[in-house]
């Protein structure tokens, strides 16, 4: 019983401090992809106020959707904490849908790949309202 009992206390132990060191990741890439956030608000305004031309609308479209998975993975990181350590599959999704839309605006030039591209779209949108679709069902129960 005793060897159980701190077999127990050095599982927790572990547990814990692999758990603080989790934390403490998440917590700095939150404070770098935060920065980034910022950089890319600076590149924006610096844009709209000195350079209304701008000469590629494929750049700042692109510029734009990377900003929106900087904000969507800073999002996951405040979800992470607030459901007390779990991601929420769904945030994943959302990552996953923008950065393919994000690969089909920059990498459109071959038609296979851009077909395939929005084939995986589909397939996580698909998963996205199976989800849905299935909690709604647990929540009605």
């Amino acid at each position: 019983m005793v060897r159980h009992s701190k077999k127990m206390s050095l599982n927790s132990k572990i547990s814990i401090s692999l758990q603080y060191a989790l934390n403490t990741a998440l917590v700095c890439l939150g404070i770098t992809l935060s920065v980034l956030l910022g950089k890319e608000i600076i590149y924006f305004i610096y844009f709209s106020i000195l350079q209304p031309g701008i000469d590629s609308h494929y750049e700042l479209l692109e510029r734009i959707l990377i900003f929106f998975l900087y904000f969507e993975f800073i999002a996951m990181i405040v979800k992470y904490f607030q459901e007390e350590y779990h991601f929420p599959i769904r945030y994943f999704l959302y990552i996953g849908i923008t950065a393919m839309i994000r690969l089909i605006i920059v990498y459109h030039e071959n038609p296979v790949n851009t077909l395939l591209y929005s084939l995986a779209i589909l397939v996580l949108i698909l998963s996205f309202y199976i989800m849905n679709s299935a909690t709604a069902r647990k929540g009605k129960l």
